[in-house]
């Protein structure tokens, strides 16, 4: 019975053995397609492919959070502090009474000041009534000189007691003004003994206890620190030299707190300072930037670390840096510094030329104008390339015939700036007629358009085609540090070599 039941397990064992063995070398024999299949595609390169999409430009810079105005109030007397009636981090109003400073001694000097006054007043009384004597006195001699009963001289001197009388009457008069204004100089410094916020806002600091003596000789003594408005706060950036000039206002910056690792926060570029500061011979500039705080998240002081965006470029062609980073070597080794051959194919400026103008919205004799020069620059292309159609020769500024040209390496600066002003004027004569048809605005446009295009900056790049690496040049725009924006006879999904396998 046992035997029975052991020889359909033994034969169930066997199967199942049999099933896991083929399908093991199903898989097996599946691996080692795959990589047969895959290993000419690539032969001895690393390559990526050229992808579509989206390239953010930051530059990063660190900066302190603080208060768009912040206030600090001082005192202009000197005293004894009586009373603090705000703390940190209170609110207070405009006009609000956030101290006291002891008013004795200003009060005791306004009472001197007015018993002073009374003094000026009484004196001034009894010049006047001596005034009025001389002036009488002076009448009775004039008339009696008039009927020759007196002298000369007594006429005279009676002149004399008069006028010194009304001189001591302006003089009593001007005391009690100069008394007057000192009276009230010291009911001013009255006043200052209660200190009020000059505005809405917060305390951020006080400095000063009841009880402490203010002395205001030369500066008036800070006593507190007032933020008018948390819910707009700013950031002042320091900016590398090297960074600054692609900053401009209006840009968006995002940038995080250590407070809060987990949040991240926006601000906008509202001003880009002058004023450079020079560090261990390393030149920045301010940059200020305003943040929406009306949360109450962020708090004065906070170091941040913040992105300022300069670029973003939408649905463009990008490729690895790596890719243009890479140079073939020699069967030895070293570095290949021989000329290298760049096949381009047509429509690369073309193409270009076709977005610029795609993106002016030209009306149909416009766009009929721009067809017919398109047309001609690549009928004189097809020209230019025909008589080197045999040996596949042949050059072109535009890339806007077929054929391939020479691209020699070690080309200097100078030659590269007198090539991209031939471009340019050919491009200008080219495209005189279709330009005269633009408006003001689009021929604006289609001037930067162009400058841009002729004066981007052209790199070597390398496709696999066939098995084998094919040079080519392209433009290159912005970069993220990863990937880098190209244009030119390039598509997506193009395989592009970033470098060499190492020989097995």
């Amino acid at each position: 019975m046992s035997a029975s039941r052991k020889a359909p397990n033994s034969r169930l064992v066997r199967r199942i053995g049999i099933v896991v063995v083929v399908l093991a070398l199903l898989a097996a024999g599946l691996w080692f397609w795959n990589q047969r299949k895959a290993a000419p595609d690539d032969g001895g390169f690393r390559t990526t492919t050229v992808e579509r999409g989206d390239i953010r430009v930051a530059i990063s810079a660190t900066g302190t959070l603080s208060a768009i105005s912040t206030v600090t109030v001082g005192s202009q007397i000197s005293g004894q502090v009586t009373d603090v009636l705000v703390d940190f981090n209170d609110r207070v109003k405009k006009d609000q009474v956030i101290a006291r400073i002891d008013p004795a001694s200003y009060e005791a000097q306004i009472q001197q000041g007015n018993a002073a006054i009374a003094s000026a007043q009484a004196s001034l009384r009894q010049m006047q009534a001596t005034l009025r004597n001389a002036e009488l006195d002076y009448q009775r001699k004039a008339d009696l000189g008039r009927q020759q009963l007196i002298a000369r001289s007594d006429i005279d001197l009676a002149r004399a007691a008069r006028d010194q009388a009304q001189a001591q009457v302006n003089a009593a008069q001007a005391q009690i003004r100069q008394q007057t204004a000192s009276t009230q100089t010291t009911r001013i410094n009255l006043g200052r003994t209660v200190i009020r916020s000059p505005v809405d806002g917060v305390v951020l600091t006080r400095t000063i206890e009841p009880g402490q003596t203010v002395a205001a000789s030369l500066q008036a003594p800070e006593l507190f620190k007032i933020a008018e408005d948390l819910a707009k706060m700013k950031i002042e950036l320091a900016v590398d030299e090297a960074d600054i000039g692609q900053v401009k206002v209006g840009q968006a910056v995002s940038f995080t707190a250590d407070a809060f690792a987990d949040r991240q926060f926006k601000g906008v570029v509202d001003q880009v300072r002058l004023s450079a500061t020079t560090t261990n011979n390393v030149v920045t500039y301010p940059v200020v930037v305003t943040v929406d705080n009306s949360d109450g998240t962020l708090l004065p002081g906070l170091t941040v670390n913040a992105e300022i965006e300069v670029s973003r470029r939408s649905n463009v062609l990008k490729v690895s840096n790596a890719a243009l980073r890479f140079k073939p070597t020699s069967e030895d080794g070293a570095p290949n510094t021989a000329p290298q051959v760049a096949i381009q194919r047509g429509g690369g400026m073309a193409d270009d030329l076709a977005q610029v103008a795609a993106g002016l919205k030209l009306d149909a004799t416009q766009q009929a104008a721009f067809d017919a020069a398109i047309k001609a620059m690549r009928e004189r292309m097809a020209a230019r390339m025909a008589p080197q159609s045999g040996n596949g020769g042949g050059s072109g500024l535009f890339g806007g015939g077929g054929g391939m040209r020479m691209v020699m390496g070690g080309t200097g600066g100078d030659m590269q700036a007198q090539m991209r002003q031939r471009m340019l004027e050919r491009t200008t004569q080219q495209f005189a007629p279709f330009r005269s048809t633009l408006t003001p605005a689009q021929q604006k446009q289609w001037d930067a358009q162009i400058a841009t295009l002729v004066g981007a900056k052209r790199a070597p790049l390398y496709k696999l085609v066939d098995d084998r690496p094919q040079r080519i040049m392209v433009r290159v725009g912005a970069s993220d540090g990863t990937n880098t924006e190209v244009s030119g006879d390039i598509r997506e999904g193009d395989r592009v070599i970033t470098g060499e396998r190492a020989a097995k």
